[in-house]
Order: C-alpha cells, then sequence, then structure tokens
C-alpha cells in the first residue's frame, strides 16, 4: 500500500470544537512536542471504546509516552454533546474533537473504511517540528494504532540520541594534534 500522501509534509493545522464545544486549534510544530492524531469513526462503539482508552492508558503507563511529551488528540465526526459523553465516560485525558463538518477529516485526506461502510481509523504521527513522519489506516485492528505510536517514538527517540552523540563526538581533538606535533618535533631535535 503506498503511504498516505501527507507523509514528509508539514501537518495541516485546523480549528474544530472539542468536548467542550470550544474551539481547538491544532497548528503541528507550533509547541515543539511530537503529535499523534487519531481518526475514528465513532465515541462509544466498541473498536472506538478500545482505542481511545489505549491511547489514556498509554498517556499514564508507558515512559516514551510521559518523557516525549506527546500531544495525543482523538477526532471523530461526532456531535459535542456525544463526545463530552465519550470523555467523561471513558475518563480520557486528552483532546477529543467534534468534526461534524469533517474540516479536518478533509485536510487529513480521510476516506472510508469497511468496504466504505464507515469512516477510516488512521493515525498520523506527526514529529515536533510539524512534519507528518508516518500514518496508520487500519480501521479494523483498533489495537494497532497505539504500538504505531510506540515504535515512532523510539523512533525518534533514537534518532535524536543519534544526532546528540554525533554532535558531541569531537573530530579531533586540536589540543591532540597540538601535542602530537610538539612530541614529533622534540623527536626530530634530538
Amino acid at each position: 500500500m503506498a503511504p498516505h500522501t501527507l507523509v514528509g509534509k508539514p501537518a495541516p493545522s485546523f480549528s474544530i470544537p472539542n468536548y467542550d464545544g470550544e474551539t481547538y486549534n491544532l497548528t503541528p510544530g507550533v509547541e515543539g512536542k511530537p503529535i499523534a492524531l487519531f481518526f475514528y469513526p465513532e465515541s462509544g462503539s466498541y473498536g472506538c471504546t478500545r482505542e481511545a482508552c489505549q491511547f489514556r492508558d498509554a498517556l499514564a503507563e508507558k515512559e516514551v509516552f510521559k518523557r516525549s511529551g506527546i500531544q495525543v488528540i482523538g477526532v471523530s465526526p461526532d456531535p459535542v454533546d456525544k463526545q463530552k459523553q465519550f470523555v467523561e465516560r471513558q475518563k480520557l485525558t486528552f483532546p477529543v474533537l467534534s468534526d461534524e463538518k469533517r474540516e479536518a477529516h478533509k485536510a487529513y485526506q480521510i476516506g472510508r473504511g469497511i468496504l466504505g461502510l464507515t469512516d477510516a481509523r488512521t493515525t498520523f504521527f506527526i514529529d515536533s517540528r510539524g512534519v507528518v513522519r508516518d500514518a496508520l489506516d487500519a480501521t479494523m485492528n483498533f489495537s494497532a494504532h497505539v504500538k504505531f505510536v510506540l515504535k515512532w517514538l523510539d523512533k525518534v527517540e533514537e534518532e535524536e540520541k543519534k544526532q546528540k552523540d554525533d554532535s558531541e563526538t569531537p573530530a579531533e581533538s586540536p589540543s591532540v594534534s597540538t601535542k602530537a606535533l610538539g612530541a614529533a618535533a622534540q623527536a626530530v631535535a634530538a
């Protein structure tokens, strides 16, 4: 399957209501934190409840989620009142947004899943600079989404560690070169 067309590109911004009816503005990269943006078909359905609760639990239990400061954001086309019930009933600890007008769905090119019978279940991993690194479209496999984000958090952490190690590794210390030249000069002079 070809990668999503947004992979490698700046993640789109949008403003839609959250579960309290207040406008939630998403501008990836502004806060310098990675984002797990997941679109799901219907609040309260079995698979969507499991998926949302797995993200809630990962935020509380997974060390890499805590270290990274990742923002988890859920989006479905459900109305605000249904989102509010969903958040309260499942004790969700992250923003759940109402996209009744499908503005965010259009911006992120969310299609249909399960033979076109429902919205697709798609998760985007957006890095701290606001670039879409990857997308997972797995409508039936709701358990794959947290694992997908975990994989990307580990990968980004490894990339950052490598960059840090590379920047701390001096090419050749000038003092070593100077000492070596000094010793060579003394040997020649003797």
